[in-house]
């Protein structure tokens, strides 16, 4: 996944090119550019413009023209890592402030406290092989609100994070068997891997999960990439399914998992208004 700086650095150069050559012709299109309709009216649909800065040589002051970038490009970068996500419109809503606190049980305020300390701290830790964070067990009671919002935190500052729905995911891999090996090889190499729901479905995962889960976990863990987990299973029960993978997990994930255990009173959707 492209990090914000690369995102910013894919300049559409022949789009600028063509526009500066318009212009100079003086064509009709654009002699006045009031009728002009811009995405960015500020530069014009340039991605940026020239402009005169001071500089100095031995002792001497000169005026030179530099390229300043404009502040489209930043925003059209966040809007490639948000497709490019796969997080939906109604995920990109979830944020921290949204979460009510209020209502909730004691071991979900500490999950909020986690997922709010993990990106804070995620600039310090994030080349560490315990990098990752996890929320486990009842489901209903926030754990894909709060990581959501944690990945909704780091788009906006440019990290890139691809959203992996667990059963959805794997029956898009299963439909088209033959783009199998690019896409296990994006989630392996995201810059952050949300992966919501795993091991969700049957009782006991197939072959072929467990095999694609032990792909991207043990690429992310040898190359210290971080995961986002969300899980109705435990650490224990996923070893169960496979030791390699759920200890991978566990050990990725030490500092930042919240294990919520409770009754149905937990779930949100069961309350009553």
């Amino acid at each position: 996944m492209e990090s914000l700086k690369q995102a910013m650095g894919k300049f559409d150069l022949e789009k600028i090119r063509r526009k500066a050559e318009a212009m100079k012709a003086n064509s009709p299109s654009l002699t006045s550019l009031d009728e002009v309709n811009y995405e960015c009216p500020k530069c014009k649909d340039m991605e940026g413009f020239f402009t005169k800065q001071t500089q100095y040589y031995q002792d001497r002051e000169y005026q030179v023209d530099a390229w300043i970038d404009c502040e489209c490009v930043k925003k059209k970068a966040l809007e490639r890592l948000m497709k490019a996500s796969a997080i939906t419109e109604e995920f990109s809503k979830m944020t921290f402030g949204k979460f009510d606190l209020s209502s909730v049980k004691e071991i979900v305020q500490e999950a909020y406290t986690v997922a709010y300390e993990y990106v804070r701290e995620f600039p310090d830790i994030r080349k560490l092989r315990q990098n990752s964070i996890a929320f486990l067990g009842r489901p209903g009671c926030g754990k894909t609100h709060l990581l959501t919002a944690a990945a909704n935190n780091f788009l906006a500052k440019g990290i890139g994070v691809i959203y992996f729905p667990w059963i959805e995911g794997f029956n898009e891999l299963r439909n088209d068997l033959s783009q199998l090996d690019e896409r296990i090889r994006r989630l392996q190499q995201a810059e952050v891997l949300f992966i919501d729901d795993m091991w969700k479905g049957t009782d006991k995962p197939t072959a072929f999960e467990i095999k694609q889960a032990f792909a991207m976990v043990n690429y992310r863990y040898l190359n210290n990439l971080p995961i986002m987990l969300s899980s109705e299973r435990t650490f224990a029960e996923m070893c169960g399914y496979d030791e390699a993978v759920g200890s991978r997990l566990k050990e990725m994930c030490k500092g930042h998992t919240v294990t919520i255990k409770g009754g149905i009173e937990l779930n949100y959707r069961l309350r009553e208004d």
